[in-house]
């Protein structure tokens, strides 16, 4: 026989971790670039200037 729970389970407390499953997607966190001091992603290209972590990694957009 299976497990039976010897209280009904109140349905905020079922809802509550259900919910746990479906957290809705938080905006991406953004840093300052070095250089130009465009918002960026954190680990990424700057796609201003091509730089990270000090390095030269593409070129330039030239505006």
């Amino acid at each position: 026989m299976p497990a039976v729970p010897k209280r009904r389970t109140p349905r905020s407390r079922g809802n509550r971790r259900t919910a746990s499953n479906y957290r809705s997607p938080s905006l991406p966190t953004l840093v300052a670039c070095e250089k130009c001091g465009e918002l960026v992603q954190p680990y990424h290209v700057c796609p201003n200037c091509g730089q990270y972590r000090g390095r030269q990694v593409l070129e330039a957009k030239e505006e």
